[in-house]
């Protein structure tokens, strides 16, 4: 296990963390005592229109995988248009790998209710709603307590702090399909209906939940909200770097000693990343990673000192997607990890349009077939084929998500394919899996 430099641990910078192990975190009571509903108080009392501005001015860009600018899509609400307008905070945290969102819901879920409160004001919503993962049974119960505690003090309903806006917050809570995590397909969920994604456009902004104008951000989004208001927004970009501003909360997994969130200045690099949680595990050497998740190319060893923002990891040819930052040894097989991960996509698919309805049930079987050690060469040419057939095809970003790793893995580590197919490597899967495989 490695100790941390100085000069490494200066790289955390505990903006959303640094209430989480303080006693009792999620009781109204402590939040209050360590800066809670301040920025609300502040905030209430600005004009809607600077809360936006200070936003855009803060660089504060979507914690949710697309890193779209946050102040930007809040000003696309189309003011005086005689509709009710909508925030709605999307909780569905649910690929492989992801596991920032939920940790901030059970540890400091006012947090998140106090940037929703502030959000709405700004875009003249009335009602707002958190569409939280169904399956996040304990979560989504330290989310309702919360959202009464903040009804009971008066910072939610009628008349806040007497400020004479209102506001009413609803936890919803989803079926569990991952497919609810893209916007539209959670609108559709929200209203009732199948979630599946819908044309764009048009767009939430002017035709979202119940055709009304929406905003739709992820958790650590609308989470960031109240420390910019109090921060200032030349405080916010003092951390990270100029185009990928503020803090972010990198979840590592895999092969490392402590994994966990580290909260970390945008632009840090997995380098330090490891090092700060102890390095990797004994006997276990870096081969591959994720740098946000299960839908965002693999980076191999060589990409350790690639900064870890929008831009950083764009260049490298990756995502920065959720810094889901799955970590991989030579011990692990890239071939069976994207196997795994597609079987989840293949499982996920809405199945609305075909590319990543076939194109995910047929890789399934392809992979089968490589892992049994039945394999053929051509069997990568139908893979590639099969993945620029859904990419920028699908009717949402599932599909091409679930190319990425495919692509990205024969890219660096094609021999691994070559070693199973021509029977270097012991197949990994029984020949009973490749019933129907064919």
């Amino acid at each position: 296990m490695t100790t941390p430099r100085p000069e490494t641990l200066a790289k955390l910078t505990p903006v959303l963390t640094k209430r989480w192990l303080s006693p009792d975190a999620w009781r109204i009571g402590t939040y209050e005592q360590l800066d809670g509903y301040a920025a609300l108080r502040k905030a209430i009392k600005a004009h809607p229109d600077d809360l936006i501005q200070l936003i855009k001015d803060s660089g504060l860009r979507g914690r949710g995988g697309a890193g779209f600018p946050t102040g930007l899509k809040w000003g696309f609400i189309p003011q005086g248009d005689g509709k009710p307008h909508y925030l709605v905070v999307n909780a569905d945290e649910g690929e492989p790998g992801t596991c920032k969102d939920l940790p901030l819901m059970t540890h400091d879920p006012h947090a998140l209710i106090e940037g929703v409160i502030i959000a709405s004001y700004a875009i003249r919503a009335n009602r707002a709603y958190i569409y939280i993962r169904g399956e996040a049974v304990h979560a989504a119960r330290r989310l309702r307590n919360a959202v009464q505690e903040a009804y009971d003090k008066g910072y939610l309903g009628r008349n806040i702090l007497r400020s004479g806006y209102d506001l009413e917050l609803v936890v919803h809570s989803g079926a569990g399909a991952y497919i609810c995590g893209e916007e539209t397909a959670l609108l559709d969920s929200l209203e009732g209906f199948r979630g599946q994604p819908r044309l764009r456009p048009p767009f939430p902004a002017t035709h979202g939940l119940y055709a009304s104008p929406t905003v739709v951000n992820n958790v650590g989004t609308i989470a960031s909200v109240p420390p910019i208001v109090l921060g200032g927004a030349d405080w916010w970009k003092s951390m990270g770097t100029e185009k990928s501003s503020g803090p972010m909360i990198y979840s590592l997994s895999g092969r490392i000693v402590n994994p966990g969130q580290y909260e970390c200045s945008m632009g840090v690099t997995l380098r330090e990343l490891l090092e700060l949680a102890g390095g990797m595990q004994l006997g276990h050497n870096l081969r591959f990673w994720t740098p946000g998740g299960s839908s965002t190319p693999l980076l191999a060893a060589e990409h350790l000192d690639v900064p870890l923002d929008f831009e950083g990891v764009a260049a490298a040819g990756s995502i920065l997607g959720t810094t889901a930052t799955q970590i991989f040894s030579d011990q692990d097989c890239p071939v069976y990890a994207t196997y795994r991960w597609l079987e989840f996509y293949h499982h996920e698919s809405c199945g609305k349009c075909t590319p990543c309805r076939e194109g995910n049930y047929w890789m399934v079987r392809v992979y089968r077939r490589i892992l049994a050690g039945q394999g053929t060469h051509e069997d990568l040419d139908t893979l590639l084929d099969t993945c620029d057939n859904i990419l920028g095809r699908s009717f949402c970003g599932l599909g091409d998500g679930a190319t990425s790793s495919v692509t990205s893995s024969l890219q660096y580590f094609k021999q691994d394919y070559l070693d199973y197919i021509e029977g270097r490597t012991a197949p990994k899967l029984s020949e009973k899996t490749l019933v129907g495989a064919h």
